[in-house]
């Protein structure tokens, strides 16, 4: 029998989109399908439980091929990227040995950070000493008030090195809206800066020298379509001025531009906006009179540091190895895998060894690299990628009637947005509708962290900042309130003691057990958990000899309306007691003098910090 043209699952009718609503429906038994199974995304759309053929029919992305304008599916015909890693440079032999080891060790791609007196052409030869600078992408970073010089220094030292410049791959990194974005200063020099660059590294035909930071917004807590739109605008403001104001051909100025974005952690959004990334600023490019090959978009993706945590600092592991995932099948230029403990910490040996082998493990285990766009044609994630597309595109448009990215970086209308974002993803983890594993969630009962607090963000100031004109970008991480909350828990003179005061249904009891004690124990209170007790009183004699501090009494709803008044009369005002739960019974328990109550509704941070207050233990 001949089976070489059989199709997969042809022995199975096909199954219409309306059948598969009509079995959905049948099986929600009435409750309305938008409300129960339709997500609507922070990114301002819609996603559907089950997407099919017919939801990408009218779709672009579904006829190009890796390589091809508008290069949604990769900028060329692989998927091997640079594995990135970064050197804040202090002594030059020293760096010189970790840039070596770090190159035999899995390394392709590094991000140098000099410091002033290291912007010599001596000086990179000694710090490059043995390194084949055609076989390795090379990043060069210094203060914006010598990066011209650098950008010379650097084409008279990779000149020394090699005869043939045109295999160099790298850049000058000049973050060209740092000062608005970072330090809150209004200023043009940009534009002269970034003219200057163009020209010093013409000689370096694979080198960019315009840096779109992307990922300083994701850092502050962007939306993925806020950091996708507004580096959008940033790129094309760059672009068109440089092209219209100084005259430079625009083939040449969008060959010189890289944009440094953010990897989060939702897993495929991410992947859609690295795809919605390249398409969209070719589709820039383009329209600005780039070629095709001009309109490829250079992506180094760096694992973001919003949602980072010191508390339980492993699972950031966890975050960054799904966030790599992300980017590599994405089909990025560079990755950098941020050290697990880089947000209270600078990284040492161990954890900069385990951030290089998280992109090794998905190149040498896992293939990652052998295989091309792998979410190409997946109904779902090219549906996201439209879907991003399309949002970024509003607000793209939107800054651009409002006169461009750098107009309204100065007057601080970008920072105010992405700030605005920020507290709104503050207040969904202090209610936890959004989650961090190990902060807000399930807590490490017993962990400390004020003895390994020793964090350098290891950015140089120029002092700058006194010239401060508009606020900007809040750089403060999604768990930096708990983790705060946490902290003066461990400075304060003694920990609390939270009992949990278990009685009557044995299975609610339990739960609200350890819910209240994971609620706690995100302000690291000290938790004596209980199988249970016959009576109250029993219950509340034992917390007393505990010298708890706060009586959490665990039982049912229906129970309350019992043991609610027996347990507030026994404790008589000795100590706070709580209810796990929102019982029907809550005005009546409110009534005889019960004020708190904890459940899944409530702000966790508001309330811990409320228990705080009346712990007398200072923020």
């Amino acid at each position: 029998m001949n089976i070489e043209n059989e199709k997969l699952f042809a022995v199975f009718p096909p199954v219409s989109t309306q059948e598969w609503m009509d079995k959905i429906n049948a099986d929600l038994k009435g409750a309305p399908f938008d409300k129960k199974l339709v997500w609507r995304t922070t990114e301002g759309f819609n996603v559907n439980p089950f997407y099919r053929r017919e939801n990408i029919a009218d779709l672009k992305s579904k006829d190009t091929l890796p390589g091809e304008f508008p290069y949604i599916r990769g900028i060329k015909a692989s998927n091997e990227w640079y594995v990135r890693q970064d050197f804040s440079i202090n002594d030059l032999t020293e760096a010189n040995t970790g840039i070596k080891k770090s190159l035999t060790s899995g390394v392709t791609s590094l991000g140098l950070h000099l410091k002033h007196a290291h912007v010599s052409k001596e000086a990179l030869l000694t710090l490059l000493e043995g390194v084949d600078v055609t076989a390795v992408e090379l990043n060069f970073y210094s203060c914006r008030s010598v990066v011209v010089k650098l950008a010379g220094v650097v084409v008279e030292a990779l000149s020394e090195k090699t005869k043939n410049l045109d295999k160099c791959v790298g850049s000058v990194g000049f973050e060209v809206f740092k000062k608005q974005m970072l330090k809150g200063v209004a200023t043009d020099e940009w534009i002269k800066i970034s003219q200057d660059l163009i020209t010093a590294t013409a000689p370096l035909k694979q080198y960019t020298c315009i840096n779109i930071k992307g990922v300083d917004m994701a850092n502050a807590g962007a939306y993925i379509f806020q950091e996708l739109g507004y580096s959008l605008a940033a790129g094309a403001d760059v672009l068109v001025t440089l092209v219209e104001k100084c005259g430079l051909p625009v083939d040449e100025v969008a060959q010189k531009i890289r944009f440094d974005l953010g990897i989060g952690s939702n897993y495929f959004m991410e992947i859609a906006k690295f795809r919605a990334a390249r398409w969209l600023w070719a589709l820039i490019a383009k329209n600005n009179g780039a070629s095709d090959e001009a309109s490829r978009l250079i992506i180094n993706a760096e694992t973001n540091k919003w949602n980072k945590t010191v508390y339980d600092a492993y699972v950031n592991l966890l975050r960054t190895q799904t966030e790599a995932m992300s980017a590599a099948i994405a089909g990025v230029h560079s990755l950098n895998v941020l050290p697990f403990d880089i947000v209270y910490k600078d990284a040492d040996e161990f954890s900069e060894r385990i951030a290089r082998n998280q992109q090794l493990l998905l190149k040498e285990e896992s293939h990652f690299d052998k295989v091309v766009d792998p979410s190409g044609g997946s109904y779902y994630i090219e549906h996201l990628t439209d879907a991003i597309a399309q949002q970024a595109w509003k607000l793209f448009l939107e800054v651009e009637d409002n006169g461009g990215f750098a107009a309204m970086a100065d007057k601080g209308a970008i920072q105010e947005a992405v700030n605005k974002s920020n507290t709104e993803r503050h207040k969904a983890v202090a209610t936890r509708r959004e989650a961090l594993l190990g902060t807000n969630i399930f807590p490490n009962f017993n962990e400390t962290a004020s003895d390994r607090l020793a964090t350098s963000d290891g950015r140089h100031s120029c002092g700058c900042e006194k010239m401060a004109s508009v606020t900007p970008l809040d750089l403060s991480r999604g768990a930096s309130d708990f983790e705060a909350l946490r902290l003066s828990t461990e400075a304060a003179d003694k920990r609390p003691k939270v009992f949990m005061l278990t009685i009557g249904n044995l299975a609610m009891r339990l739960a609200r057990s350890q819910f209240s004690s994971n609620f706690f124990a995100c302000a690291g209170y000290q938790v004596i958990d209980n199988l249970g007790f016959k009576t109250v009183q029993e219950g509340v004699e034992a917390a007393i000899a505990a010298n708890a501090d706060i009586i959490v009494l665990c039982s049912s709803d229906d129970e309350y309306a019992e043991f609610g008044p027996q347990a507030f009369d026994t404790i008589a005002g000795r100590l706070p007691l709580v209810i796990a739960g929102a019982p029907a019974c809550m005005e009546e328990l409110q009534a005889k003098g019960i004020e708190h109550f904890i459940h899944v509704k409530v702000n966790v941070l508001e309330t811990l910090t409320k228990f705080q207050q009346l712990l007398n233990i200072k923020g």
